[in-house]
């Protein structure tokens, strides 16, 4: 194993920063243990909701299976939701190119590594929700953290000497396998083991040196985040090394081959709706921590009137957190609702009875199931005319977004790559800002047929096939 926290792309790390790496993975053992001698053996299960792209999950075994001869592994950890919906893109591209997919969840194991995960994701996730009550937390600590501490090189440098507690879990993976990482820390993990064909798909459009991992292919989605890591812009004082073009590739967005296949089709049908004066279908998805609930409260509290009305269809996926509809609806005096609260089933019969006729009302979707939870929510984008979501992955779908507040200053910046695009709005910081992006599109609704046209030419443009592309990457480099 070689160490990947002195010196990062040609540019030497301070010894101060380089100790307190060593002391942070000495921190981690110390707290769950040493693992590096033990034999995690690998099998696999079945992922029923994602059987549509045939994707099996790696787990732990009392003895070793075989991956089948077209195998691509794609890497991540469940932080929130969007590093899984980013992984079903992947999975789903692998698919139609023709490869068998399989799910490798590092968060997942009773391992130290997955643990040390478990534990740096419990922190975020509390962090993100406190930035959410306290304006002082997120003006002093959160923001910064996420838009300039992250973004530091030197970050990168404690990331890498944690992530070499991952590299246990790969004993048993063959190495040349075609490997998609949708986190830096299976990245990293993959490159320490040995793995030799691995891409490290970047998910923001904010540069940061949180997602570096040197010895994999960098995949970004925008021109914006092709030159911030070409140069390392920003990540020191000083002018440093960039990263050589053979590490690093401008893909495009990455997008299920499912919501690809017949975009034009939705699209039409959107205009359709739009020109016809059918209900506004409006699709809101409550992200993996919970933030963000006083807009949540507030946009619903202003669109009921609008659903009674029957101009607005309100789908909101809440996630896996019931408690979050629990607590709308007690703050709301009740909500009258069509509920699908584990009833993945029901829901996809659902999508196949409005795909051609008018829908009203309000439906509430809530799944145990992390995969059917995430899942939810690309279920019902081809069904619907806006996606309302906060900056963060879903800012690059090909669907009319409108866009929430961010959280952590990283997000601001898929929200202006989305607005530049064409593919959404502006982000609208408030409650009565994003009130009146909906009265604004409800009362003009050529605004959502432009954005709909725009949508049209970049799927012709490519801007909307990286994860083909980085499919191809990590099989071109085997």
């Amino acid at each position: 194993m070689v160490d990947k926290s002195s010196v990062i792309f040609g540019n030497e790390i301070d010894k101060k920063t380089i100790k307190q790496a060593n002391k942070s993975k000495l921190k981690y053992q110390k707290k769950f243990g040493n693992d590096e001698n033990s034999d995690y053996k690998i099998g696999f299960k079945d992922i029923d909701t994602l059987d549509f792209i045939g994707a099996s999950n790696i787990v732990f075994d009392k003895e070793n299976h075989k991956f089948e001869d077209n195998a691509l592994i794609v890497g991540n950890i469940r932080m929130g939701f969007g590093h899984y919906r980013i992984s079903i893109a992947m999975a789903s591209a692998a698919r139609a190119l023709g490869y068998k997919p399989y799910w490798l969840d590092l968060a997942s194991f009773d391992a130290t590594g997955s643990k040390m995960i478990r534990k740096q994701n419990d922190m975020y996730s509390l962090a993100s929700r406190i930035s959410q009550k306290s304006k002082l937390f997120n003006k002093v600590v959160w923001e910064p953290l996420n838009s300039e501490g992250f973004k530091k090189i030197t970050y990168n440098a404690k990331d890498q000497k944690n992530s070499e507690l991952l590299v246990p879990i790969f004993k048993n993976i063959p190495k040349d396998i075609p490997y998609i990482a949708t986190h830096v820390w299976p990245s990293q993990g993959a490159i320490h083991a040995g793995m030799k064909n691995v891409v490290n798909a970047i998910p923001d459009n904010w540069p940061m040196g949180l997602h570096l991992s040197e010895g994999a292919i960098h995949a970004v989605q925008t021109p914006y985040a092709y030159l911030g890591y070409k140069m390392l812009n920003g990540f020191a004082k000083k002018p440093l090394k960039g990263i050589s073009e053979d590490e690093l590739k401008m893909v495009g967005c990455y997008i299920d081959h499912e919501l690809l296949v017949n975009l034009k089709e939705d699209n039409d049908l959107r205009r359709d709706r739009l020109r016809n004066d059918k209900p506004l279908r409006v699709l809101m998805t409550v992200g993996g921590a919970g933030a963000g609930f006083d807009m949540y409260l507030a946009m619903v509290k202003h669109l009921i009137p609008f659903v009674e009305a029957k101009k607005v269809a309100l789908f909101i996926n809440f996630g896996d957190h019931k408690t979050v509809y629990e607590k709308l609806c007690n703050k709301l005096g009740g909500m009258k609702t069509t509920n699908f609260f584990n009833e993945f089933n029901k829901l996809k019969e659902f999508k196949k009875e409005i795909r051609n006729k008018d829908v009203s009302g309000i439906y509430a979707i809530y799944n145990e199931n992390i995969f059917e939870a995430v899942y939810s929510t690309n279920l019902l984008m081809p069904e619907s005319d806006i996606l309302v979501t906060k900056p963060s992955e879903l800012a690059y779908y090909p669907i009319p977004k409108v866009f929430m507040r961010h959280i952590g200053g990283h997000e601001v910046y898929g929200a202006i790559n989305g607005r530049e695009k064409g593919d959404s709005t502006f982000e609208c910081p408030t409650k009565e800002s994003i009130n009146e992006m909906f009265d604004r599109l409800l009362s003009d609704k050529e605004i959502l047929v432009h954005i709909c046209d725009q949508i049209d030419k970049l799927k012709e443009e490519g801007a909307y096939d990286g994860a083909y592309e980085c499919v191809k990457l990590a099989a071109m480099k085997k």
